[in-house]
């Protein structure tokens, strides 16, 4: 359309130049604006006469999803726990204590670990005002991965989730591997992974 403008700018009135200039500008503006993210910009031009009618069509802002936190579930620490406690009453004090430190691990963590699923990402925060949780000291880079890298993803087991492992490109190009204890909502959890990931291979919801 600019080069449309250009053309016929030096065959119309110095009244009708300003006007053309006037929409020139306009439209190197709008050109910029329709690559944003937000909106598309369309501009329409049709001649009427000696008129020249410029409409802009504005299209409507993509809608994100919604972001999702499954709720903290404490079956798993507390099924530990128990198993701890029924061994020390048995006087089996050695499988005890690991049982019960992993059990009191995982009640700590259930406080205050959350999976945050926004609409482009799965990430690990921390408490309930979500604080970043910093680098995977294991595998190093933040602890926020694209749906679009994941792989595959699994839970194990369906009917009682005890981990949730998941695959994905975007820490190294041959694909890194997860594990996570599920101390989170199962239910919520799968839905969610379907929703954003993509359906698993295997798992199933119960």
């Amino acid at each position: 359309m600019a080069t449309t403008l250009l053309s016929v700018h030096h065959f119309l009135p110095s009244q009708r130049r300003e006007k053309i200039g006037y929409l020139s500008a306009l439209n190197s503006f709008c050109g910029q604006v329709a690559f944003a993210p937000s909106f598309s910009l369309r501009q329409i031009a049709r001649s009427h006469g000696n008129r020249l009618v410029v409409r802009s069509v504005v299209g409507r802002k993509v809608k994100s999803r919604e972001t999702v936190i499954p709720e903290p579930d404490y079956r798993i620490p507390i099924v530990l726990l128990g198993i701890a406690g029924g061994l020390v009453y048995t006087d089996n004090l050695i499988p005890a204590v690991p049982a019960g430190l992993l059990g009191l691990l995982l009640l700590f963590q259930t406080t205050r670990v959350r999976f945050v699923f926004d609409d482009e990402a799965l990430e690990v925060r921390i408490g309930d005002q979500l604080q970043e949780s910093g680098e995977n000291v294991f595998v190093g880079g933040k602890n926020r991965w694209k749906y679009s890298t994941f792989v595959n993803w699994e839970f194990w087991w369906p009917n009682f989730p005890i981990l949730v492992y998941f695959k994905e490109t975007q820490t190294k190009p041959e694909g890194q591997i997860h594990f996570f204890p599920i101390i989170f909502n199962g239910k919520q959890l799968y839905d969610a992974m379907v929703e954003r990931a993509g359906p698993s291979k295997t798992s199933g919801p119960r």
